[in-house]
């Protein structure tokens, strides 16, 4: 079957489209696949792009959600034989389809957390698909070691969470193969959403830093599929970002989603900055949503904090209850303010910052030693390695100093909990807790305060003075570098690095009036009952569903090669401009208008010498001698210039500085249409460009007759980005009351005379056209920036507003593949260069001809 978005990229690209043969019965997926195969490589016969337009097999809408680990536990059966499942209700992943539509199918796909025998993965998966619909990635033993406990935990987790491997003994160095097992995996859990994927009918959700580059892989099959990725992780700096070794290769892979979410702003600026500094990507925001166009393709940009499943925690509370694990605690701290530490054995969970506050506030405030009890909990390490063993160490000489000094019968300031605690023992903690402290100097979101808070809320309904009443009111320290502590205004925020200020937040926290716990407990609370994990997702699915709305009003392709594919999605009615079919209007034409752009559209914007080559002057002349022809050099560019450059092209019409000054063909005078000469707001506009030069490395004022323009192309991306936005505004400001326009373009900021444009120089030669008798039936104009869309504009209207009769063939063309107001594009400054030759040619040898044309006023 011939795909609809075409295997021929090269006939879809210049226009042509092959006719539709008959389609065969459409391929159907098994639901599962659990044959053993070889880990293709990235490129292969079977990552040739197919559309979603094909019949479902079935009906109404799914969410496949994408992670590492499915949201189940293993165990395996006493007699040996087979295995026991069941729903891990503590993972996020299960409590997600809380905001989707009843209706909604949700599919898991994602590896298990045990180690399935290979005579065994048949029988498994099919049970767990059946049982659970999830579908497992059976990973050889060999690949996930170098997957995840190599790439994932020795290079992204450290690295995201600003660890960079100085030496040999701090952190690991790039291993190839590790990337190799990674990309490997990631294509492996292709193959297991393709098994049950319906690209028509279904959502997929990818979920953090672990599937990093599995949207390339279902972009390659499925251009249009409805894509979202989630990152649970911090997003670093652009600084710390590109020291990764396969930096773009993982960008772009994440911009093969369609919405890429983010916990906090932070995150999602490092990201936006990586794709502006790496890849030359500029977002925009409209009416409060975030985007970046991609090759024709608005990738979102989402940033939303995830919540916790209220219901889960009471249902925990009450199994505490059951367990009479509060009257346990109650009676082990009686009469103890209690403090409350629950993190992962991680370098990044600051736990040793902790024990020094906690050291120095006993230090600072003796009347608390007896009083006070720091419980710390560790859970397992997810990881490995020697520095998880070198902090274990540490963190267990700091209990016992700290015991040791300010310890005393009966007493120990550190109760040090190293073991896994199951939830109703958490929450147990909790309801005793007067204040959780989170020192973690770097973490994702980190939702231990958001549990704590819910849980001294109590059960709703609970009866008065029970334990699952709750105290309501609650106290909480957080790191400033926790994704969660934006969300939390009524905490205490701290830089865990300084323990000293820790301490003293420690022992505000509790030494803090009831009354204002209970008001900030309050804040909180109020928060996280409307913030919960239902409405993460269910805001999530929106966005996607917003994002998604146009993929089958545009036309998409795929192209590129391993990680540098990407989709390219125009509109049905923008395409390349075929030389075939703009060759064969010229010849039928009898009054041609041609109009060119000079940098960017002739010459190559990269290019140092902007002298124009000898091929350039003689396709000119040769354009220039047909006598049908009208053909005018509009630019940007000062008339001196233009007129040493193009002196040996005496037939050529020039516009200077976007119309200012025109000079027509054969004249060797210039004409001024601007509606001002008066130019004393220069005297205003360029001390302000000069501040902003002189505070931008790399900018530079032009200085035109009629115009200035602060150029920033040579400065810090980011920075010059930044700096044009602030001087656009203060040259408004400054100008307000002047006869100028102030505008943006690209890597520029533009000060001109009103009522001065492309548009109005292509409205005078066509009205002086008209007036020789000569309306044009044939119009080229070809152009690359913003101030050739004021000429794509008006050129587009002409017909309608009768400038150019109904039978005017209208070519207007951009240079790249961008939104545009021409209905044609070329990709780059070379093809327009053919382009034109192809067109000179049909000169040489034309079909008709007419008296001479050139045009005076």
């Amino acid at each position: 079957m011939m795909s609809r978005s075409y295997t021929n990229l090269l006939d879809l690209a210049s226009g042509n489209f092959p006719v539709m043969g008959k389609e065969k019965e459409r391929k159907r997926f098994p639901r599962v696949m659990t044959v053993p195969g070889s880990i293709l490589e990235l490129d292969d016969d079977q990552t040739n792009s197919v559309t979603s337009e094909n019949p479902s097999s079935v009906s109404g809408e799914r969410m496949i959600i994408v992670a590492n680990l499915l949201p189940l536990k293993a165990k395996r059966r006493p007699d040996n034989k087979g295995w026991n499942f069941s729903w891990n209700e503590d993972s996020l992943l299960l409590r997600v389809k809380d905001g989707f539509p009843e209706d909604m199918e949700v599919l898991y796909v994602g590896s298990l957390p045990v180690d399935v025998d290979p005579i065994e993965q048949d029988d498994v998966a099919n049970y767990i698909l059946e049982k659970f619909k999830c579908v497992p990635a059976f990973l050889p033993p060999n690949l996930l070691g170098k997957y995840y406990d190599g790439f994932c935990k020795k290079q992204l987790w450290p690295l995201f969470h600003y660890m960079l491997p100085f030496s040999a003994n701090h952190g690991s160095r790039f291993d190839r193969s590790m990337w190799e097992a990674y990309v490997s995996v990631n294509r492996l859990f292709s193959q297991k959403v393709v098994e049950v994927l319906n690209p028509e009918d279904d959502f997929v959700w990818i979920h953090d830093y672990h599937l990093m580059v599995l949207p390339t892989f279902l972009r390659r099959r499925f251009v249009r599929l409805r894509m979202g990725f989630f990152l649970h992780s911090p997003f670093p700096s652009s600084e710390i970002y590109r020291t990764l070794p396969v930096r773009e290769e993982i960008l772009r892979a994440l911009l093969n989603s369609d919405l890429i979410g983010f916990h906090t702003f932070d995150y999602a600026r490092h990201f936006l900055s990586c794709c502006s500094r790496m890849l030359g990507l500029e977002y925009q925001s409209k009416r409060g949503y975030i985007g970046l166009d991609y090759y024709g393709r608005t990738v979102g940009i989402k940033i939303m904090p995830v919540g916790i499943h209220m219901g889960h925690i009471e249902s925990a509370m009450e199994l505490a209850d059951k367990e009479q694990k509060f009257e346990q605690l109650q009676q082990q701290f009686e009469g103890k303010t209690v403090l409350l530490g629950v993190d992962d054995m991680d370098i990044f969970k600051g736990i040793n910052l902790k024990l020094l506050a906690m050291e120095h506030m006993l230090k600072q405030h003796p009347n608390w030693q007896g009083r006070v009890i720091l419980v710390q909990i560790c859970n397992p390490a997810r990881g490995k390695g020697r520095h998880l063993e070198e902090l274990k160490v540490e963190i267990e000489e700091s209990c016992q100093r700290i015991n040791k000094e300010f310890g005393k019968p009966g007493y120990e300031p550190i109760v040090f909990i190293h073991r896994p605690v199951s939830i109703s023992e958490r929450m147990a903690y909790y309801s005793i807790a007067e204040c959780v402290v989170v020192t973690a100097v770097r973490d994702g979101m980190n939702l231990t305060p958001y549990e704590y808070t819910v849980c001294r809320q109590g059960v709703s309904g609970a009866e008065t003075g029970s334990n699952l009443s709750g105290p309501k009111k609650s106290m909480l320290v957080v790191s400033e570098f926790i994704g969660c502590s934006p969300s939390l205004s009524g905490a205490i925020r701290v830089n865990p690095w300084n323990f000293e200020t820790t301490a003293e937040a420690i022992n505000e926290a509790i030494s803090m009036a009831e009354s204002e716990k209970e008001l900030r407990h309050e804040k909180h609370y109020r928060y996280l009952r409307t913030h919960d994990v239902a409405f993460w997702s269910r805001s999530f699915l929106q966005d996607m569903e917003r994002t998604c709305a146009d993929h089958f009003s545009k036309r998409c392709w795929g192209i590129g090669l391993g990680f540098g594919f990407r989709v390219v999605a125009l509109d049905p009615n923008f395409r390349k401009l075929s030389v075939d079919d703009i060759v064969a209007a010229y010849r039928s034409a009898k009054s041609r208008a041609i109009f060119l752009d000079y940098d960017g559209t002739l010459m190559p914007p990269t290019s140092i010498i902007k002298t124009p080559s000898s091929q350039i002057l003689s396709i000119l002349n040769r354009l220039c001698g047909d006598p049908n022809n009208t053909v005018f050099m509009v630019s940007g560019r000062g008339r001196e210039s233009l007129s040493r450059w193009f002196s040996p092209c005496k037939k050529l019409g020039l516009a200077a500085e976007h119309g200012y000054f025109l000079r027509w063909p054969q004249h060797e005078d210039w004409e001024t249409y601007g509606q001002s000469s008066e130019f004393g707001w220069m005297q205003l506009a360029e001390p302000v460009m000069k501040s902003y030069t002189e505070a931008t490395d790399g900018s530079e004022i032009e200085r035109k007759e009629s115009a200035l323009v602060w150029h920033y192309q040579d400065a810090d991306s980011g920075f010059g980005f930044a700096q044009a936005k602030e001087i656009l505004d203060h040259l408004e400001s400054v100008l307000a009351n002047e006869p100028v326009a102030v505008k943006s373009g690209q890597f520029i900021v533009e000060v001109k005379p009103q009522g001065v444009s492309k548009g109005i120089v292509a409205e005078k030669i066509f009205s002086s056209m008209a007036e020789k008798g000569k309306q044009a039936d044939f119009v080229l104009c070809i152009g690359d920036d913003r101030s050739d869309e004021d000429m794509f504009e008006i050129i587009g209207s002409a017909v309608s507003r009768r400038s150019l009769p109904y039978n005017t063939q209208v070519f207007a063309c951009t240079v790249g593949q961008k939104p545009s107001k021409a209905k044609y594009y070329l990709d780059d400054t070379s093809e327009v260069v053919s382009m034109l030759e192809s067109v000179a040619e049909a000169s040489d040898s034309p079909v008709s001809s007419d008296n001479e044309s050139d045009i005076t006023v």
